[in-house]
Formats: C-alpha cells, sequence, structure tokens
C-alpha cells in the first residue's frame, strides 16, 4: 500500500522541467505565482520594505548592465543562446543596448534578466537532449528568417517614432505574405522575423511576394529591404517557439546572405521543383555552428 501511495503522488505532483506532449511538442513549466506584497494590515514599515524591495527588485531585472552579464553568460553555455531571443539573429555587429530598444518598440520584451536565466537553462537542456538524440522534432519544416539591411545604423539617427512606425510597416508587408503561403510567422525579432512552413517553396514565394511589398515604403530616408535564409529539418516546437540545430543552420543561412538575397541550405533546394526553382550554389560557405559539409544556394522563382 505504501508503494502504491508514493507512486500516486509521484504522478500527481507537477513536472519540474520542460514536459513532452502527445502531438511531440514541449511545453514549459508553469512558474509559481509571484508573492503577493504586504497587505494592508501589515505594518507600515513592513509596507515600505515590501515596495523598496519589489521597486529594487524590477529595476535590477531590467539593469542593462545585468542583461548584458547574463547574455555573455549563456554565450558559454551549451547549446543556443538565441533561444527566445526578442533580438536580430543576423545583425552580429550591433549594439545590445540597441537591439532591446528596438525590440521594445516593437512590443517584444524580453522579460529581463529573470527570463534570461530561465532561458539559460532551457538553453542547456535542450542541448542535452540533442546528445542523447532527442532534441528534434517529428515533422520536417522549413524555418526562416528574415532581416532589414542596413537597420540599425538608420534607427540610430531616425529616433523612435520613425523606428516603430517602419516596423509597423514591414509587419505590415511580411506577415501576410507569409500567411498567403501557408506559413506561420513565430516571433519577431526585433528588425527581423522567423517563420516556419510546411514546404521551402512556400517560404521562397513568401520572400518574394513580401519583397514586392516593401517596394514603395521609405520613412525618413530609408527604403527597407530584406535578406533572408531558410533551411528544412525538424526543429523542436516549445511552447510557441522552435529550438534545436535546424533553427541555428537557417539563421546562419540568412546570416550570409545579402541585400534582397534569399540562401537556402541544400536540404531546402532539394525539397523543391527545379523546374520551378533557380538555384546558384555558393562556393565558399563557413558558419558556427554549421555542419562543414553544408550546401548554400542562392534561390530564386524561375
Amino acid at each position: 500500500m505504501h508503494a502504491e501511495d508514493d507512486r500516486a503522488q509521484e504522478d500527481a505532483a507537477p513536472a519540474s522541467g520542460p514536459v513532452d506532449a502527445a502531438d511531440g511538442t514541449t511545453e514549459l513549466p508553469v512558474a509559481p505565482a509571484p508573492m503577493e506584497p504586504a497587505g494592508q494590515d501589515a505594518d507600515p514599515a513592513v509596507r515600505e520594505r515590501a515596495r523598496r524591495f519589489g521597486r529594487r527588485a524590477r529595476e535590477l531585472n531590467e539593469d542593462e548592465r545585468v542583461l548584458d552579464a547574463v547574455a555573455r553568460m549563456r554565450r558559454r553555455l551549451p547549446g543556443d543562446d538565441r533561444l527566445g531571443d526578442p533580438l536580430s539573429t543576423s545583425d552580429q555587429g550591433r549594439d545590445a543596448t540597441l537591439t532591446r530598444r528596438i525590440a521594445r518598440l516593437a512590443g517584444q520584451t524580453t522579460g529581463g534578466a529573470v527570463h534570461e536565466v530561465g532561458m539559460g537553462a532551457l538553453q542547456v537542456w535542450q542541448a542535452a537532449a540533442e546528445r542523447n538524440n532527442r532534441g528534434r522534432g517529428t515533422v520536417d519544416l522549413t524555418v526562416l528568417f528574415t532581416d532589414l539591411v542596413g537597420f540599425s545604423h538608420w534607427a540610430l539617427e531616425a529616433g523612435d517614432a520613425a523606428t516603430l512606425l517602419l516596423l509597423r510597416e514591414v509587419g505590415g508587408a511580411l506577415e501576410p505574405a507569409v500567411a498567403r503561403n501557408r506559413g506561420t510567422v513565430v516571433k519577431w525579432l526585433g528588425d527581423g522575423m522567423m517563420a516556419v512552413f510546411r514546404q521551402p517553396i512556400d517560404a521562397l514565394h513568401a520572400v518574394e511576394r513580401g519583397r514586392a511589398a516593401l517596394d514603395g515604403i521609405e520613412i525618413a530616408g530609408y527604403q527597407p529591404h530584406i535578406r533572408a535564409g531558410m533551411h528544412v529539418g525538424r526543429p523542436r516546437k516549445v511552447g510557441a517557439d522552435y529550438l534545436g540545430v535546424d533553427v541555428n543552420i537557417a539563421a546562419r543561412v540568412s546570416q550570409a546572405a545579402g541585400t534582397d538575397e534569399l540562401l537556402a541550405s541544400g536540404a531546402a533546394v532539394a525539397a523543391m521543383d527545379p523546374d520551378l526553382v533557380e538555384a546558384k550554389r555558393r562556393k565558399r560557405f563557413r558558419a558556427k555552428g554549421v555542419p562543414p559539409e553544408l550546401e548554400v544556394h542562392a534561390v530564386r522563382s524561375r
């Protein structure tokens, strides 16, 4: 009886880490509710100390120095340090403070240092899962990244109002292009976007339709042009996000693209009809975290 009681208690206990759902996705554990501040019946001095503590905790959570320190820590951990990142993956040289400001203007918050620490733990879990061949999903998907060329330098001079207006215009151009080609926008990454599609030809058509929709947009002297990259693989779905080596490959491929260029991995090119797509292989492609044998092609519709 005691053994059965112990097993029943274990079955009823909540999971302490990510949980694999029946559909192959991974659900994140629900965080416990935060402690309520001292009530009205508490001593005024206690309430004041609680208010000061809460204010200081919020300030530390959003402090740029703390966020930068956590970001440096995550880069040293195994796994993908861009997991859950609402910032651009393509512009490696930009200032971290600027990218966070851009993300917040677009309504994308990092959740602060506490959130980043949690993402670091999930990052390590994902890396361990991949080493045990458990880090991938079960469905082939095309992962697409896009990024605005030269955006960060323009945003420094243009100011918040113009930056926010441009981000809205770009979203209004690219999101319908993704939806009309049977894709799903996973998240906006500051001035960039991550989307998934069932077929790479749909991603190609979405990029081409999105480029056409961007024509004619000009804000404070800036005309938006995108670079893009895609890869076919089996990324692992975690909540509303995707992660894993296939996401990393798609992001690295996009980083190598030029203005108005779409680069595709060899796996993505192989899944498209050669009668419909023109593909020109990039002879020199090297990127951190990408298999050395990976082939990359510049692609466009015939």
